[in-house]
């Protein structure tokens, strides 16, 4: 997979890039990453991405030209799925990582000051936010995505690994435990001790679920109930009625 990143500031993303899953993908060839300043594609002399808004109003706004002509240059109008990082996207969640990580090709802009020019939007495919609330740029919410997809790349980490996480199926993660079987009073439960693997399984299903009812009910309501998930929730919705 290609992920090309334009940015201001791709001095930003230099540590994240050698740093635990991201530098593994890289270095197993799963993952080529380009940062592109589009500053460079500016036809200012003083190389001006931001202008003041038509019609008035506060802060600057990132101009069209020198998103289309960064894009036109490296050849990524037609050849990448580009996605635009702004306030108004789409939330992003765990099951677009999955449909991301099928795109051989991913360029994602990075946005500054008070917004894109509308009509960056013609050259994109989809419009992206990490959730409701503001960041000074773009560079972060890129490094969520770039992470959150390059572990889902086959051969990065083992498939087990993330199957069970959170989010991945509209449940939270059951409850993990470790040494010491004791510590200030609270014990291990006792199922993850026994050896019974069924009866763990069990377990830590029953968690997740009663978990995710408790936390992300909205989660939880969309979920779809197997017959063993049911099964296992109905002493839990007898006792809510």
């Amino acid at each position: 997979m290609i992920i090309n990143i334009l940015t201001l500031f791709p001095e930003f993303f230099e540590s994240p890039l050698k740093t635990s899953i991201i530098k593994k993908a890289i270095l197993k060839d799963k993952l080529k990453v380009n940062l592109i300043n589009f500053r460079d594609y500016s036809k200012n002399k003083n190389k001006r991405v931001d202008y003041p808004p038509y019609g008035g109003g506060n802060g600057m706004i990132i101009s069209v030209e020198p998103i289309y002509d960064c894009l036109k240059a490296n050849d990524l109008l037609n050849n990448s799925y580009k996605i635009l990082l702004t306030a108004d996207g789409e939330t992003y969640n765990q099951k677009t990582a999955f449909e991301l990580k099928n795109e051989p090709n991913i360029t994602i802009i990075c946005g500054h000051y008070e917004g894109f020019d509308k009509r960056v939007e013609k050259y994109i495919d989809k419009k992206i936010s990490i959730g409701d609330y503001i960041l000074t740029g773009g560079e972060t919410s890129a490094l969520v995505l770039l992470d959150s997809i390059c572990r889902l790349l086959d051969g990065v980490i083992k498939k087990e690994s993330y199957t069970d996480e959170s989010f991945s199926n509209n449940l939270l993660e059951y409850d993990q435990y470790t040494i010491p079987k004791i510590f200030d009073d609270q014990e291990v439960p006792s199922v993850l001790l026994s050896g019974n693997h069924q009866k763990v399984d069990n377990f830590r299903l029953k968690n997740s679920l009663d978990k995710t009812k408790k936390l992300r009910y909205d989660l939880y309501k969309k979920h779809r109930f197997t017959k063993k998930e049911y099964d296992l929730t109905i002493n839990t919705k007898e006792n809510d009625k």
